[in-house]
């Protein structure tokens, strides 16, 4: 005979029992976590971007003495995070910047229209100086680390006082990537935050010069006369675009462009800058101070391209 269970002890059946339905909720727990995909956002301070492209490309930082193509520049950024994460999916961009009274200026009115794009302003001082934007940047790189609602985040910038922001995020268990801009002299990130990222990355001269033009007669694509004249409407532009796709159709045939579909509505950041100087060329003038029209020549280019497939 067996010996019975001593009054108050667990039955050694039941324990048993227990340990098999903890494992399975384990399993099941486990195999939850392998089919969840990861995911990564991408934290942009402003105003380091427009410093250190207009001093790389323009010579100044004074953003009044050059354009910023802040659209293509993010759709670049999400383009490269796409090759370095391929089997991540994108959260959204943060773009950090300063407004007087954190009232949107027409230009962070366009940038917040984007698709995937979180606006969020800090106060811009008397003397141009952002306030309150470093803040902002740890409160949602913590909060989303913290929420587990991220396993990668990019942090474009230089400043010191981002470190803080960096190790919160860490200690949630997100890895923080550092992504700047070429300096022509020493460096424009602290030495503190590229200590404590996970990993570094620098865009070049080549990178930054498509989206950075100087306040001028024009652009010049290929060298020749200024481009000028009265801007098209968004119409004329998504005609435009429209007849380069068919063009790239029949040149480049059906197979090569088939493979831009799934990444709508981005273009990768080269197809899309041949997209803009063919335009450009075609219309005569520059659109690079034209957010605008520039949405609506993509527009044209994905209605003709998707109404082939």
């Amino acid at each position: 005979m067996s010996e019975a269970t001593p009054p108050g002890q667990p039955d050694l059946a039941s324990v048993v029992a227990g340990i098999e339905r903890t494992n399975e909720l384990l399993q099941r727990v486990l195999a939850e976590v392998a089919t969840t995909p990861s995911t990564h956002a991408i934290f942009v301070d402003a105003g380091y971007v427009y410093a250190a492209a207009g001093r790389l490309v323009a010579g100044t930082e004074d953003r009044r003495a050059f354009e910023l193509d802040a659209e293509g520049l993010i759709e670049a950024f999400i383009d490269k995070a796409r090759t370095i994460f391929p089997d991540s999916r994108l959260l959204r961009v943060y773009w950090f910047d300063g407004a007087r009274r954190r009232i949107h200026t027409p230009e962070q009115q366009s940038i917040a229209e984007l698709p995937d794009v979180k606006v969020r302003l800090g106060n811009l001082n008397a003397n141009n100086q952002q306030k309150g934007v470093d803040s902002l940047i740890r409160s949602d790189l913590e909060s989303l680390a913290r929420h587990r609602a991220i396993g990668d985040a990019v942090l474009i910038g230089g400043d010191e006082d981002l470190v803080s922001a960096v190790e919160a995020a860490q200690g949630y268990g997100a890895r923080v990537h550092l992504w700047g801009i070429e300096a022509l002299d020493g460096r424009n990130q602290a030495e503190p935050l590229l200590w404590e990222v996970d990993s570094q990355r620098t865009f070049d001269l080549d990178f930054c010069k498509p989206y950075v033009t100087r306040r001028a007669t024009g652009y010049e694509p290929n060298g020749d006369s200024p481009l000028c004249g009265p801007a098209p409407t968004r119409d004329e532009v998504r005609f435009v675009g429209a007849q380069i796709a068919a063009q790239w159709l029949s040149s480049r045939g059906r197979d090569t462009l088939a493979e831009l579909l799934p990444g709508h509505p981005y273009l990768p950041g080269s197809v899309d800058q041949e997209l803009l100087i063919d335009a450009e060329g075609l219309l005569r003038l520059s659109l690079r101070a034209h957010a605008d029209l520039r949405r609506a020549l993509r527009d044209g280019f994905w209605e003709h391209l998707q109404a082939q497939y």
